[in-house]
């Protein structure tokens, strides 16, 4: 069964989506944060970037959080210690993790993406319409989904972090 990371009744906020204050227990992941450090240095310097202080803040950001807005690892930096990072400077970073691969982000709702560690990325988010709870469930739900796309449409469906909306157990009886 899949694991709630939010709840929020009557709606929700970015803060909500972020997974602030979740209990998805992905912050961090299997790597160690100085080897992942070290990995995404090289990742970068093999681009012709490097691995600046507001790279590593926004990173260090994303791991405690597990799942973030741009927002919220932009409030994450300005609580950090550090000074406060513009949003476009999130925005950027969060940007070049991704391209080497080290962050991806999914859209639950149609706000500012919400993004995570790459290597947390194969599940998809069930997200209530009703009360906003998100439920992770692996992807192995959506094989038979997947096969039926290939062999209708030669079709290789990603189906990794992928959102579906629809309403939790309990919105679902109220709206009967």
């Amino acid at each position: 069964m899949g694991k709630g990371l939010s709840g929020p009744a009557g709606g929700r906020s970015r803060a909500d989506l972020s997974g602030q204050g979740s209990s998805s227990g992905h912050p961090g992941s299997d790597i160690s944060a100085g080897a992942a450090q070290a990995d995404v240095g090289a990742s970068l310097r093999a681009r012709g970037m490097r691995m600046t202080a507001q790279r590593e803040r926004v990173l260090s950001a994303v791991r405690r959080l597990g799942h973030a807005t741009p927002d919220a690892v932009a409030e994450a930096t300005a609580a950090d210690g550090g000074a406060g990072l513009p949003l476009s400077t999130v925005y950027r970073n969060l940007e070049a993790l991704e391209n080497i691969g080290v962050v991806s982000h999914t859209h639950l709702d149609h706000r500012a993406p919400t993004y995570h560690l790459s290597v947390h990325a194969n599940h998809l988010h069930l997200v209530c319409l009703g009360c906003g709870t998100v439920t992770e469930s692996g992807t192995d739900l959506a094989d038979d989904f997947v096969a039926e796309v290939l062999a209708q449409h030669g079709f290789t469906a990603d189906v990794r972090h992928m959102a579906i909306h629809g309403w939790c157990m309990t919105c679902g009886i109220a709206r009967d």
